[in-house]
C-alpha cells in the first residue's frame, strides 16, 4: 500500500527552534509597532529632541491653561507647549490660533531662527505640506509669529509646523501684517501682559486654493488683543485683506465684536463676565493703544517694495 507523503512545516520544528522563530516574531511585532506610533509621522526623533529642549523654561510660560481659548470652533482642536489652535481641514490651516505674550519672554536672548518647516504630528487629518506652497506664489504666512516664540528653541519650533501657515501675498506679509506683529509685540512689553488670537477669515469665499491639498487663500485676516491685568480692562481687533497697503495700521482696528460677527467666533467668554464682554467687545478706544509712526513710515518706504 502506497504510503501518503507527509507535508513538512515550521511547525513540526524541534522546540528550540520554535521558541527561536516565536521570539522572531514578537521581536518584529515590536518594532512595527514601535515605527507606526512614532508620533503618526516618522518625526520621532525630532519631537524627543524639541521635548529635551529648555525644560527650565517652560513651567511659567507653556501652555498649560485652556481658560483664554475662544469656545466657537468648527475644526480640531490642537494643543502645542506654547500655543493652541482649531485646525480647520476643509481650508487646511487654522480658524485660529491663541497664545499669551508676557513682557519676561522678550527679556530673554532670543534664539536664532531656523525655518524648519514641517507637517504637524498632531493634526489627526493631516496638515498642509511644504509642496502646497511651493511655486504657489504665495508665502507661508505665520499665525502664531516666530518672533513671539523667541524665547527657547522649542517655542520657535513649533511655529514652524505647516499647521501654522497660511498663504499670504509676500508684501502682505512682510509689510502691514508683519507692523502688526511688531506692534502687538511692544504692546505685550509695554501692558506686560497679553491674550492674542489670530487667524484667518473663512467665513467669506477664499481667493482661491494651492497645492495637491487645495489650501484655501483668505481673502483676509484678523488679529484680537485683549489685557485683563493692567490697571484698565481693554481690548482691540484688526481686520486687513490680503495685500499690500499703504493705510495707517490704526484705520483696520475694530471692535471685537465686528471680528466676532465677521468670523463666527466667539473670544474671551471664559474670562469675562457677560458685564465686561458687552462693554469692552462693543468698544474700542484707540487712544489706549499707541501706534508706531516710525514703524509705520518704514513700511511704506521700504517694507511694502521688497
Amino acid at each position: 500500500m502506497t504510503k501518503l507523503r507527509r507535508n513538512h512545516s515550521l511547525f513540526d520544528a524541534g522546540p528550540f527552534i520554535k521558541a527561536g522563530l516565536f521570539a522572531l516574531l514578537l521581536l518584529g511585532l515590536y518594532y512595527f509597532f514601535l515605527s507606526d506610533s512614532s508620533y503618526d509621522n516618522g518625526n520621532y526623533e525630532e519631537q524627543r529632541a524639541e521635548e529635551s529642549v529648555d525644560r527650565h523654561n517652560e513651567g511659567s510660560t507653556s501652555n498649560t491653561s485652556s481658560n483664554y481659548l475662544p469656545s466657537s470652533s468648527n475644526g480640531q482642536l490642537v494643543k502645542h507647549t506654547y500655543y493652541s489652535m482649531s485646525y480647520n481641514e476643509e481650508h487646511e490651516q487654522p480658524e485660529w490660533v491663541a497664545y499669551e505674550l508676557r513682557a519676561e519672554q522678550f527679556k530673554r536672548k532670543g534664539v536664532k531662527r531656523k525655518d524648519n518647516f514641517r507637517p504637524d504630528p498632531k493634526v489627526k487629518t493631516k496638515s498642509a505640506g511644504l509642496s502646497d506652497y511651493k511655486r504657489s506664489g504665495y508665502d507661508r504666512g505665520h499665525l502664531v509669529p516666530a518672533g513671539d516664540m523667541k524665547f527657547n528653541e522649542r517655542a520657535m519650533s513649533e511655529t514652524f509646523y505647516m499647521s501654522n501657515m497660511s498663504p499670504q501675498i509676500r508684501n502682505f506679509n512682510g509689510g502691514i501684517w508683519r507692523e502688526l506683529e511688531e506692534q502687538t509685540r511692544d504692546w505685550a512689553q509695554k501692558y506686560k501682559h497679553l491674550y492674542v488670537v489670530s487667524g484667518p477669515v473663512l467665513t467669506v469665499r477664499p481667493l482661491g486654493e494651492i497645492g495637491r491639498n487645495d489650501v484655501s487663500i483668505p481673502r483676509s485676516y484678523y488679529k484680537v488683543l485683549l489685557d485683563n491685568r493692567g490697571p484698565e480692562l481693554k481690548g482691540i481687533g484688526f481686520i486687513m485683506d490680503n495685500e499690500v497697503s499703504d493705510k495707517h495700521l490704526s484705520e483696520y482696528a475694530v471692535t471685537i465684536d465686528e471680528v466676532e460677527s465677521l468670523t463666527g467666533i466667539d473670544f474671551f467668554p471664559n474670562l469675562l463676565s457677560p458685564e465686561q464682554e458687552e462693554e469692552l467687545e462693543g468698544n474700542i478706544d484707540i487712544g489706549r493703544w499707541k501706534f508706531s509712526e516710525k514703524r509705520y513710515r518704514l513700511r511704506v518706504k521700504s517694507w511694502n517694495k521688497r
